[in-house]
């Protein structure tokens, strides 16, 4: 059994081969002026069916290197920081009522290659517990370089509930949300299964060259 002091080495070895991930400052796994970086700055995003999807912050720089790290180096200890900032979103979605958080699963090949699901990950370290009323019920192809028509046929039939909704509200949360294609069939089979949608959340959304429209209005709120 490791003792404190070889467990101390341990974190001390990995801080020192660790870089920022935000800017590549070595020795830190996320340094002061990236971590500032990922406080909130809430947008609010359409899906092509017009649900209003709130996210936390904008898919580029600081924030975007962080969820890649996420997503596809394994640097889980990220989802600290971006938890956090999720928590924000979602608390101005959650506001007067007690709706339940509800991952969009994450594929399954995704998961055998992780050995973990991001959106579980990230409503832990935002303080919340998931409710996992959806699952994966057929493979997709990768949504990369697909556009909003091919998005949306791509997701449709890709998702199952696991749960009767008995008009239980929920918010649907995200890590990123591009079209909004994988929030519409979410919410559709939530819906069907009994649930209320009350709200849409994602960690961050990509920015306008998607061709995903935001609201101004809501941009850089503290």
């Amino acid at each position: 059994m490791p003792t404190l002091r070889s467990l101390g080495l341990e974190t001390l070895a990995f801080l020192l081969a660790a870089t920022c991930a935000g800017c590549g400052t070595p020795e830190t796994l996320l340094c002061d002026p990236c971590r500032r970086e990922l406080r909130p700055s809430p947008v609010e995003v359409r899906t092509p069916r017009g649900r209003t999807v709130r996210a936390a912050l904008t898919y580029q720089g600081v924030a975007s290197r962080c969820i890649r790290r996420l997503k596809d180096e394994g640097e889980t200890l990220l989802a600290r920081p971006l938890g956090a900032a999720l928590a924000a979103a979602v608390a101005e979605s959650q506001r007067g009522t007690d709706a339940a958080a509800v991952p969009v699963p994450t594929s399954r090949s995704a998961f055998r290659r992780r050995g973990y699901r991001v959106p579980d990950l990230l409503i832990r370290r935002a303080g919340l517990r998931p409710l996992r009323a959806l699952s994966a019920a057929s493979t997709r192809r990768d949504q990369r370089g697909l556009g909003v028509d091919g998005r949306a046929r791509n997701v449709r039939g890709s998702l199952r509930a696991r749960l009767r909704g008995e008009g239980a509200p929920v918010i649907l949360i995200d890590d990123v949300v591009t079209t909004g294609a994988t929030i519409d069939e979410a919410a559709r089979v939530l819906e069907r299964a009994g649930f209320d949608v009350v709200a849409a959340v994602a960690l961050a959304a990509t920015p306008l060259h998607s061709g995903f429209p935001t609201d101004s209005s809501a941009t850089r709120r503290k």
